[in-house]
C-alpha cells in the first residue's frame, strides 16, 4: 500500500489522528492547541477547517457514528470536552456543546458503539471517567466513574455492543462496558448496572510496571472469546483475554519494544492490532493458531 504524506499544517506537535466513518475526513489534534480537519480523496487531500475553542494542547478527536450527523468530538490539557458540528459549508464548524466537568486534563475520549445512542466516555488526569449520554431533548445527562484510576485516568475504551459469540439477533440488549487504563499500571473494567457504573473485574488487570498509556477493546465479530490490548510506559504490550462473563481475565505479554508504546489500535475485524512507540515505529501483529502473537509488518513512516 503506498504512503502519501499529509502537510497538517500545525505548528507543534500532532497527537492523535482520527478518520470518519467513511474514510473522507481526518482530524488532527495538536499542541498548537487547534484540531485540523483535511478532506482525503484518494493520494490527493485538501485543509477543509482548522477549530480553535481549546486553551491547551488537544489531546484526542473521535468521529461518532454518522448516523448522529456530522460531528466530532475533542479534549485537551484544558479539561474541556467540545463537541464540534459542522455547518452547510466543509469549513463552518460550531462548538455545539462544551463539557467542562473535569478539574484538570482530559486525557482520551471515546465514542460508544452506536447501538447504544450517542454517548461519549471520557477519561482525565483528574482519577474520573465521565459519561456523557445525549438526550431526546437535546440535552445531556452526566454519569460519573469517581477515582476510577486516582492517579489519573490515561485512557478510555469501549466494548463491542454485542456479546461475544452473539450473531446480532436483536433480541440480546446491547452491552455498555468499558475499559480504562491509568496511571496507576492497571487497566480496569467497567459495566453499567442499572443506570450506574461498576467495576467489573477483580482485582484490577494488573502486569504493567508502569503508566498504561493506551486500552484497546477488540471488536468481536464472531470471536467466542473477548480481547483488550493495552500498552503501556513500560514497553510493553499485553493482551488480556476472558472466555465467558464472570471468568477470570488472562494477561500475556504481546512483546517487549524496550520504548514507551503509546498506542494500540484493532481492524475493523479484530484480528490484527497496530502499535505505535516511541521509537516512531509502527508494526502490525497477529495471532498465529497456536495463540502466540507474531508480528507481519512494519509500517513505514
Amino acid at each position: 500500500m503506498p504512503t502519501h504524506k499529509i502537510e497538517t499544517g500545525h505548528q507543534d506537535v500532532v497527537h492523535d489522528v482520527s478518520m470518519d466513518y467513511y474514510g473522507k475526513r481526518l482530524a488532527t489534534a495538536s499542541s498548537d492547541s487547534t484540531i485540523k480537519i483535511v478532506g482525503v480523496s484518494g493520494s490527493s487531500h485538501q485543509h477543509l477547517a482548522t477549530l480553535t475553542g481549546h486553551q491547551g494542547p488537544v489531546w484526542q478527536v473521535a468521529w461518532p457514528h454518522p448516523k448522529f450527523g456530522s460531528m466530532l468530538a475533542s479534549c485537551g490539557y484544558d479539561g474541556n470536552v467540545i463537541l464540534w458540528k459542522e455547518g452547510a459549508k466543509p469549513d463552518e464548524w460550531v462548538q455545539a456543546h462544551v463539557f467542562s466537568e473535569h478539574k484538570s486534563s482530559v486525557n482520551s475520549i471515546a465514542w460508544a458503539p452506536h447501538e447504544l445512542g450517542l454517548c461519549l466516555a471520557c477519561g482525565s488526569s483528574d482519577g474520573n471517567i465521565s459519561v456523557f449520554t445525549a438526550r431526546s431533548d437535546g440535552g445531556w445527562d452526566t454519569a460519573r466513574i469517581d477515582q476510577a484510576h486516582p492517579v489519573g485516568v490515561t485512557s478510555v475504551s469501549w466494548a463491542p455492543s454485542m456479546a461475544p459469540g452473539s450473531i446480532g439477533s436483536g433480541l440480546i440488549d446491547p452491552v455498555s462496558k468499558l475499559a480504562s487504563g491509568g496511571c496507576d499500571n492497571t487497566v480496569k473494567i467497567w459495566k453499567l448496572y442499572n443506570g450506574s457504573w461498576k467495576m467489573d473485574c477483580f482485582p484490577a488487570l494488573q502486569m504493567h510496571s508502569d503508566w498504561v498509556r493506551d486500552v484497546a477493546w477488540a471488536p468481536n465479530l464472531g470471536l467466542p472469546k473477548t480481547t483488550i490490548a493495552s500498552a503501556s510506559q513500560d514497553g510493553t504490550v499485553v493482551i488480556w483475554t476472558v472466555a465467558k462473563e464472570g471468568d477470570q481475565w488472562e494477561g500475556k505479554v504481546l512483546n517487549d519494544f524496550k520504548t514507551p508504546v503509546w498506542r494500540v489500535s484493532w481492524s475493523l475485524t479484530g484480528n490484527i492490532l497496530a502499535v505505535a512507540d516511541g521509537n516512531n515505529n509502527v508494526t502490525l501483529w497477529k495471532e498465529a493458531v497456536d495463540g502466540e502473537w507474531q508480528q507481519v509488518t512494519t509500517v513505514d513512516p
